[in-house]
């Protein structure tokens, strides 16, 4: 008997391993199915959390908001604490609308102060701002100024301790910056907070120019968009009484904290508490 070729063994080899890659493949080559053709589970996707877009308001910066930011991204959250302006509520409300039209996805919108006229306006039409929370904030009607609002009912001490300072203005002419005087930040602005801390919020403070305070309301997007609102019982710069006012008339869920005016900075975890509730509820 001749012996078989060198050759001829190797293609014998070369089609028993492809037989074999034949019977076995069915049974690895889906990763989703096992060796007895049951389907395996496969992991469940959760759904990505909304953008938290926090806007600060007048004699105050973005870092108000750090122990409020540090709370909500422990959690999850994406957050943007864009500078707001304090220039005049059209332009401060415009800015934040291009901040918004940034963000992808969902937004839960929470304003300080001032920066719940700014989000009133700037979120007006925006389908992806599914909740505002207003922190001790303004939300005026369309045609309501800051101004009008904060002296609507009595208790508002932070106004006679505001110092003026001119400034140029860009096309010439000259504007107006509201300070709150040093001495009086932390009495009139805020009281819970620790002394040494007053003392540096007084000292960085920013600005706003009258105009801003001035401006009158072109939109009013709590009529629409779902809000929340964090009380301040303690607060000398939009009284009890406003804060109250303004809650009711855009049927915001309420929550009352004993705070001063600068409740982000004296009290960030209720503060972070209700914009969660806020971003849970609106899913």
């Amino acid at each position: 008997m001749k012996p078989t070729p060198k050759s001829r063994l190797l293609g014998l080899a070369a089609s028993a391993l492809v037989a074999t890659l034949a019977v076995t493949a069915p049974l690895t080559a889906n990763s989703g199915t096992t060796s007895a053709g049951a389907a395996e589970p496969q992991p469940v996707q959760q759904q990505e959390k909304p953008t938290v877009v926090l806007v600060h308001g007048a004699f105050a910066d973005a870092s108000s908001w750090n122990g409020v930011i540090e709370r909500l991204q422990a959690e999850g959250y994406p957050v943007v604490a864009p500078a707001n302006p304090l220039r005049d509520l059209a332009t401060d409300s415009a800015y934040l609308r291009s901040v918004l039209n940034s963000v992808q996805g969902p937004i839960v919108l929470a304003g300080h102060s001032y920066g719940g006229a700014v989000m009133s306006s700037a979120a007006a039409g925006d389908p992806d701002v599914k909740a505002l929370v207003y922190i001790t904030a303004l939300a005026p009607e369309v045609g309501e100024s800051t101004g009008e609002l904060v002296n609507r009912f009595p208790g508002n001490t932070l106004g006679a301790n505001l110092q003026s300072v001119p400034f140029p203005l860009p096309g010439g002419g000259q504007g107006t910056d509201l300070y709150v005087k040093r001495e009086a930040f932390r009495e009139h602005f805020a009281a819970d907070v620790p002394a040494p801390t007053a003392a540096l919020m007084a000292v960085t403070q920013r600005p706003a120019a009258t105009a801003a305070l001035e401006g009158k309301a072109a939109e009013a997007a709590w009529k629409v968009i779902p809000s929340w609102a964090l009380l301040a019982t303690e607060d000398k710069a939009i009284p009890l009484a406003a804060q109250k006012f303004m809650a009711e008339r855009a049927k915001s869920k309420t929550v009352e904290v004993k705070a001063s005016h600068a409740v982000p900075v004296s009290q960030p975890g209720a503060v972070a508490d209700l914009i969660s509730e806020a971003a849970s509820a609106s899913k």
